[in-house]
C-alpha cells in the first residue's frame, strides 16, 4: 500500500512538474497568445488562460477588432524580451498550451484584464478574482471600456 501511494505522488509530482514551463517571451502575437522559449530552446506557443483579448486584424478585409492593437501593445510592454513562468493546464484546438504566465509575482493574464486589454473568458474562467478585476476596469472606463458597445470577441469570431 505504501508504494503505491508513493508511486501515486510520483506521478501527480511529475504531472505537475511537466505543466510549467520556464523561459523567455520571444514574440507576442496578440492580447493574449506569446510564444516563449525554454531553457532547452524549445519553442512554446501560449494561450493566456481564462481571458480572451479583442480579435487583431489579418489583412484589409479582416481589420480585427477595437483595442487589439493596444491590448497586444499591453501584453508586449508587460512580459516581451523577460523570463516568465507559464502555468498550463491544458492545450486548444490548435495546439497551443493554455496556461496562466507569471512574471515574479505578476499574475500577467488578470493584469490584461485589469488594464482593460481583454475581457474574462466566461466559458472557461474559474477565479472570482479575475471577474472583480474587469468589473472594476469597466466601472472606471480602463481600456476597451472607454467604449460603451464593446463587443466581446467571441461574439466578433461568430459574426
Amino acid at each position: 500500500m505504501r508504494l503505491a501511494a508513493a508511486l501515486l505522488l510520483f506521478v501527480v509530482w511529475e504531472i505537475s512538474a511537466a505543466s510549467a514551463i520556464d523561459g523567455r517571451v520571444v514574440a507576442v502575437l496578440d492580447g493574449d497568445t506569446v510564444t516563449l522559449v525554454d531553457r532547452n530552446n524549445l519553442q512554446h506557443r501560449i494561450r493566456l488562460s481564462q481571458i480572451d483579448a479583442p480579435e487583431i486584424g489579418h489583412g484589409k478585409r479582416n481589420p480585427g477588432q477595437p483595442f487589439s492593437k493596444a491590448s497586444k501593445q499591453s501584453l508586449s510592454d508587460l512580459i516581451y524580451g523577460r523570463e516568465v513562468r507559464a502555468d498550463c493546464e491544458t492545450k486548444d484546438k490548435y495546439g497551443r498550451q493554455v496556461c496562466a504566465i507569471w512574471m515574479g509575482q505578476t499574475d500577467v493574464n488578470l493584469e490584461q484584464v485589469r488594464r482593460g486589454m481583454a475581457w474574462v473568458y466566461r466559458k472557461y474562467a474559474r477565479d472570482p478574482s479575475y471577474y472583480h478585476a474587469e468589473e472594476e476596469a469597466r466601472r472606471t472606463g480602463r481600456g476597451l471600456w472607454s467604449h460603451t458597445d464593446a463587443i466581446p470577441p467571441w461574439e466578433w469570431r461568430h459574426r
